[in-house]
């Protein structure tokens, strides 16, 4: 009967990201920072795609849906950390939190699936080129787009449901910066065997399998890559691959690191650093290794910029 009265948990307190006070001004403007490159970074690339003509062709209508995530991702967990930071009330509401954890979950979902369409797209323009348009058609394209945000949002919704029908009575602190599986599950006194293993067929399903298709899509674009006969092109080609990949690992590396581990290894501390990768820091990469390096887009700023200045 004890355990029934701690059961209905109305607020959690969130640890933060640290106890030292010198600190905390200076994560607040460090995460500020991150997240108004991220924001304004992201927005840039969806304008500049909307403004040129020259760039509504199916990998940038990916790349658009791609920003549009990051600002959402990050938004869902940035703008809590900055007020947790500089104020001492450091509580969210149950269904605060709950609202958190599922469009958190959602997002990174359909990051993944995203990211694995976006690999899908580079191969067949890459492997094979004259059916290109034949094959990454409107319907096609606008057809993965919605598929990927169907499935992710389904999939959030069945583990958020799931991870808050747990009775919470060990205690509210959450021992992290934002709501999230692994700490909420600490938190319950119930056996979380069954909630552990939705969580890592989710992570199979989802990030696992997108992760193998990107892998595929691009180990079929180094054998074709290397049968080009000029030098040039084929280092060029290379380099565009190890930023894709580098951004990809980084992403889903930190992941599966975060979602795949037995619950003995769970480490508070790790977890945060684990999570700042790939809530924070990833956002905000992307539409420099994806978009802004891209001669096509920096091209279309260009553009803009001339057109913005002599009018």
């Amino acid at each position: 009967m004890e355990n029934s009265n701690h059961t209905y948990v109305r607020r959690f307190i969130l640890l933060g990201l640290s106890d030292v006070p010198s600190l905390q001004a200076v994560f607040f403007f460090l995460f500020l920072l991150m997240y108004i490159f991220t924001f304004f970074g992201n927005v840039l690339l969806i304008v500049m795609v909307i403004l040129n003509a020259q760039l509504w062709t199916p990998m940038y209508l990916f790349l658009c849906n791609l920003s549009a995530i990051d600002i959402c991702f990050s938004s869902t967990v940035v703008p809590k950390i900055l007020i947790n930071t500089i104020t001492q009330d450091k509580s969210i509401s149950f269904f605060g939190c709950a609202a958190q954890l599922y469009f958190h979950l959602a997002l990174g979902g359909t990051e993944c699936l995203i990211l694995a369409v976006m690999a899908y797209d580079r191969y067949t323009a890459i492997c094979k080129p004259l059916q290109y348009n034949a094959i990454m058609h409107k319907k096609l394209c606008r057809d993965l787009v919605v598929g990927c945000w169907t499935v992710s949002f389904l999939n959030s919704f069945i583990l958020t449901f799931f991870t808050f029908r747990l009775p919470f009575c060990k205690s509210n602190l959450i021992r992290h910066f934002f709501c999230e599986m692994p700490p909420l599950f600490h938190l319950s006194c119930q056996d979380t065997w069954f909630n552990e293993m939705a969580k890592y067929i989710s992570v199979g399903l989802i990030v696992l399998g997108s992760f193998l298709l990107i892998l595929l899509s691009y180990l079929c674009i180094t054998l074709t890559i290397l049968n080009i006969h000029s030098t040039r092109e084929r280092k060029k080609a290379f380099s565009t691959c190890a930023s894709h990949l580098m951004v990809v690992s980084l992403y889903y590396g930190t992941i599966m690191l975060m979602h795949l581990r037995p619950r003995s290894a769970y480490s508070p501390q790790q977890n945060r650093v684990v999570t700042i990768l790939y809530t924070v820091v990833t956002p905000m990469l992307n539409p420099i290794i994806y978009s802004i390096r891209n001669k096509d887009v920096k091209g279309a700023i260009r553009k803009t910029m001339c057109i913005a200045v002599y009018q």
